[in-house]
């Protein structure tokens, strides 16, 4: 409460100070890092310097090589002529230079898009494509079970 003529008590004053304080401010976006490398920093690196960062199977793919289908679409999509990119290679391991490109990858019945993001560096395109969908069962319909056969008659 105000005093008369002095202006807000001095605990009124302390209450509005720490009320200020606790307030929820905006949080600054964290940014992304790979192995304490940023997404800058992976994009200038060559190959041979990105394998080691990456998980053992997704390294002993690219240390093996590429089959000829696999490379020609990687080096399409470095290449960025097309704004989408479609393919049925779920194996391909995703890199740094994949980052910001869009592609499209064949799930057993359709293609789905989405664009490659840095938290996906290391992972395969085919884990973003899922290729089971979740069942959503109903209730029970007429003659599921042995009750549901009997209708009254009025």
């Amino acid at each position: 409460m105000a005093r008369p003529g002095k202006g807000p008590s001095p605990k009124a004053a302390r209450r509005k100070l720490r009320k200020k304080r606790g307030a929820i401010t905006a949080r600054k976006k964290k940014e992304f890092t790979f192995q304490g490398f940023t997404v800058e920093e992976l994009q200038k690196m060559p190959l041979s310097e990105i394998l080691p960062l990456l998980p053992s199977r997704a390294r002993r793919s690219y240390v093996r090589g590429l089959n000829s289908e696999e490379q020609v679409f990687v080096d399409r999509l470095i290449e960025g002529k097309k704004p989408v990119l479609k393919t049925h290679r779920r194996e391909i391991v995703i890199l740094p230079s994949f980052i910001g490109k869009r592609v499209s990858v064949y799930n057993g019945k359709q293609y789905m898009e989405f664009e490659i993001k840095p938290e996906m560096i290391g992972h395969y395109l085919g884990e973003f494509a899922p290729t089971r969908g979740s069942v959503k069962h109903s209730g029970p319909g007429v003659g599921a079970t042995r009750s549901s056969k009997f209708m009254p008659l009025k």
